[in-house]
């Protein structure tokens, strides 16, 4: 019997919506190249190109088109059958707490297949910084909450390590500024301190603006190539891009993204939720 990968099935759907590789790896919190290699595998299995390349970027092909509907149900059907088979008699309430940056495309498919296949679970989501939620979980006023520390010293449940990067608007130039202006999201943000530290070890003049404690409002600013940022490299949204080398500017420690809980016994609901998490990351 011949079957089809779900997984490759996701990422075709992903990249057919987005009509870009790079925004697809983001919302699936995959690599680029493991998102290609994917479509790779998948063209092999049926026979044919599924994407057309052009300069205004990717287009289904005539097999793709064929497909993509049919994937969409089937990836659909998956989810029914799941929720059916297992989550159906899931009730409850969960309260998570996530950061800004982490709030969009990061946590979405956790969210999505969660709440998919558990529709009797009702789900509330708060966002924060990182210090802020932490102090909601301590108080009992969440029942989970992902957050972002620096890597040396964690004391959450580790999800996962990744790179604090330097962010710039695409093509911009404000790195070049004197004084570098930087933008972080609001004044607890976790990862102002290590920005601080790293720039003024640089002895670098440099000014912080727009702490605001909105996200979009962040990025508009540095999308308009006002200001830089600093952000974790698997959620650097679409429309800005990781500065390199030449850039100049300082070097920045590695981040875990944590889970924390509140204590005392915690729900089926929120527990069910927690396997959806490590799931997720599993397959990443």
């Amino acid at each position: 019997m011949q079957t089809l990968d779900l997984v490759f099935l996701r990422s075709f759907v992903v990249v057919a919506e987005k009509r870009s590789m790079t925004v697809a790896a983001q919302h699936l919190h995959v690599s680029q190249g493991a998102v290609s290699q994917q479509i790779k595998r998948l063209e092999e299995v049926l026979g044919g190109a599924l994407f057309l390349r052009d300069r205004r970027g990717i287009r289904l092909a005539p097999l793709g088109e064929r497909l993509f509907t049919k994937a969409q149900q089937m990836l659909t059907l998956n989810q029914q059958i799941w929720a059916d088979v297992k989550g159906s008699t899931l009730q409850g309430r969960v309260r998570l707490g996530v950061p800004y940056d982490l709030a969009g495309a990061w946590i979405a498919p956790i969210l999505k297949a969660f709440v998919e296949a558990n529709a009797q679970v009702e789900l509330s989501l708060k966002c924060g910084s990182s210090l802020e939620l932490k102090t909601e979980v301590d108080k009992g006023a969440l029942d989970l909450a992902i957050i972002e520390e620096a890597a040396a010293g964690a004391n959450g449940e580790c999800l996962m390590i990744d790179r604090l990067v330097w962010v710039g608007a695409s093509g911009g130039a404000a790195f070049l500024n004197t004084p570098l202006a930087v933008s972080l999201v609001a004044e607890t943000c976790a990862f102002r301190e290590p920005v601080i530290a790293a720039l003024e070890g640089q002895d670098r003049q440099w000014k912080m603006v727009f702490d605001n404690g909105n996200l979009e409002t962040t990025r508009a600013m540095v999308g308009s190539d006002l200001a830089v940022s600093a952000w974790l490299k698997s959620a650097v949204p679409p429309g800005l891009e990781i500065l390199s080398a030449e850039a100049n500017l300082p070097d920045l420690p590695p981040f875990a993204i944590s889970l924390v809980r509140s204590k005392g016994t915690a729900s089926a609901a929120a527990v069910e939720l927690v396997r959806h998490i490590h799931e997720h990351l599993d397959q990443s």
